[in-house]
């Protein structure tokens, strides 16, 4: 953790929501006049598009069924890890961009399923902004999430996470059903052991819950709605959560534990604004007096 160069890590697993959450979060800096260096968790896989799809079926030939992209070793967390360190201590990261598909592929120059080369970043940033899978890892080997200010975990319950990644899959990626679900069981393993135990450390989760039958995720014909949905908003410290308040500015929101408050899933957005606003203002106000210092 940083004084001087605050970092926010924003967790959670494919087709969970982050890069919803990625874009409140743009709206924060842009209307409270904040420079952030940005992070995708996905410039930090391990292997490009081709040597991920070798590699697994070299895991696959072996015996080994549950090697994904959810997988440490199918990522450079100690390379994030340092990345996270550096900007710390400097100001200064340095990432990459993994290039998804014939626009970005346009837009870097760079073939789809390659990386760009890695540049640093951060000079004249107010802070470090990362999204990503393992944003809040934190074992005996690795400490990224000691080193993260502010962490927030994005966390749609199992089968409406499902629900959301098939239907981007189908939709974006031209994958069947079945080939979505082989990947889900695969990812099953580090799923629960990797993803999960991140959102223990995480400041505060954003768990969405659908309000209407999402049984099988792999029938599923649409995604439930907002409207459809309530969100559980955690903190993992509610001390200083002004809930009277929330609850005011947010209809139909109440408290359901002491450190938890649920709110209509049309109101997220709105929430997050008032939830995490004065938490970034309180991390900029702070590293720019004391680089001032």
């Amino acid at each position: 953790m940083s004084q001087k160069h605050p970092i926010i890590s924003v967790v959670g697993s494919s087709g969970a929501g982050t890069s919803t959450v990625k874009h409140t979060f743009e709206q924060i800096f842009r209307r409270e006049d904040v420079t952030a260096a940005m992070i995708e968790g996905d410039a930090f896989h391990r292997y490009d598009r081709l040597a991920m799809k070798a590699e697994n079926e070299a895991r696959t030939a072996a015996g080994d069924h549950t090697f994904s992209h959810f997988s440490l070793d199918a990522n450079l967390v100690g390379e994030l890890e340092e990345s996270f360190r550096s900007f710390a201590e400097t100001g200064r990261a340095r990432t990459r961009h993994y290039v998804h598909d014939d626009r970005e592929a346009e837009l870097y120059g760079v073939s789809p399923g390659k990386f760009t080369e890695w540049k640093e970043i951060g000079e004249g940033c107010d802070l470090l902004f990362y999204e990503g899978l393992h944003g809040c890892v934190a074992t005996e080997k690795f400490n990224v999430a000691g080193l993260a200010d502010l962490k927030i975990g994005v966390v749609p319950v199992i089968n409406l996470e499902w629900i959301q990644k098939i239907h981007r899959d189908r939709a974006s990626r031209g994958y069947s059903t079945e080939a979505v679900q082989d990947v889900i069981l695969r990812r099953m393993h580090s799923y629960t052991n990797v993803i999960c135990p991140q959102f223990t450390e995480t400041d505060i989760n954003f768990q969405r819950v659908p309000v209407v039958d999402t049984s099988n995720p792999f029938v599923a014909r649409w995604i439930p709605t907002a409207d459809e949905s309530l969100v559980v908003i955690r903190f993992k410290n509610p001390r200083g959560i002004d809930f009277p308040y929330l609850t005011s500015m947010i209809h139909d929101s109440w408290m359901s534990r002491a450190n938890s408050i649920v709110i209509p899933g049309g109101k997220l957005d709105l929430a997050m604004q008032l939830i995490l606003t004065p938490m970034i203002d309180r991390l900029v106000d702070r590293a720019r007096r004391a680089r001032m210092a």
